[in-house]
């Protein structure tokens, strides 16, 4: 269980830093973002993301939003699963989880 967890807790970690860095990447890239390498594969790396939770919000919500709502609801999820681990590691025993 704590493996899974653990699986968990890095992909949405990778998820979150990529969007990050998507945003600021794009905030100096400026106007230039879409021929930046670096961007394009951020996009990549977010694309999942952001496509299932677009999947799962209703119209309403503007397409520019769903980003920073993707990157709200991983914050979620990782607080979530930090304090799942959190509680394993003291179920289990501190020394397991090093």
């Amino acid at each position: 269980m704590l493996l899974i967890v653990s699986s968990a807790k890095l992909i949405v970690e990778i998820a979150l830093m990529a969007l990050a860095g998507q945003f600021v990447l794009g905030v100096l890239a400026g106007s230039r973002r879409e021929t930046n390498f670096f961007y394009k594969l951020l996009t990549v790396l977010t694309n999942p993301f952001v496509k299932g939770l677009r999947l799962i919000t209703p119209r309403v919500v503007i397409d520019r939003h769903i980003p920073l709502a993707t990157f709200v609801v991983l914050a979620m999820v990782w607080v979530i699963v930090t304090l799942t681990k959190i509680n394993l590691c003291i179920q289990i025993g501190i020394d397991q989880c090093r």
